[in-house]
């Protein structure tokens, strides 16, 4: 069951992420656009932040469930078993306690900002707009939990993520030269 929550939230945070970068390049490219022709959005600065930071939490999400983010398992898989999964866990509690900080301090922030607008947009609620400090550490903390069994059985047999990737990247790489020639 495990597997198929991962596989879902991988699904519904990729395309989270690419429907934000795609509107991100539509308002930029459609501002230098405006800017070029001499009429300057007032907006799009304010906006353009906005989704920048809502494009940073999602892919931030996506990549602990992916076990992208930056991570130290050279330093982690030296340690004898028993302290690597000690450590282990102290990383991962002190990363989940961080996250669980931030969203506290975020659902904090957005009762202080109630009945704040943008400046340039008047319509559109702060509240809106900052939502996705708290929703972007819950989601990081349930990718964080969702990819812990995973992480734990590799770094348990000393399995490094890192190195297994690059690995892979490489015999891909050879594979292809191989076909090339």
């Amino acid at each position: 069951m495990l597997t198929a929550v991962s596989k879902w939230l991988e699904w519904l945070l990729e395309w989270t992420t690419i429907f934000l970068m795609i509107a991100l390049t539509v308002v930029v490219t459609v501002a230098v656009c405006f800017r070029l022709a001499g009429h300057s959005l007032s907006w799009y600065d304010e906006v353009a932040a906005v989704q920048l930071s809502w494009v940073t939490y999602y892919g931030a999400a996506l990549a602990a469930l992916k076990r992208r983010h930056i991570g130290f398992d050279s330093v982690l898989l030296a340690l004898p078993k028993n302290l690597r999964l000690a450590g282990l866990v102290v990383g991962e509690a002190i990363v989940i306690g961080f996250f669980a900080l931030m969203a506290w301090a975020g659902i904090e922030v957005l009762q202080v900002l109630e009945g704040m607008t943008l400046i340039s947009l008047t319509w559109i609620p702060i509240q809106i707009t900052q939502s996705v400090i708290p929703i972007g550490a819950i989601l990081f903390i349930v990718c964080e939990l969702v990819s812990l069994p995973f992480y734990w059985r590799m770094t348990s047999q000393g399995i490094s993520l890192e190195h297994a990737e690059i690995e892979e990247e490489v015999e891909q790489e050879l594979k292809q030269a191989a076909k090339g020639h």
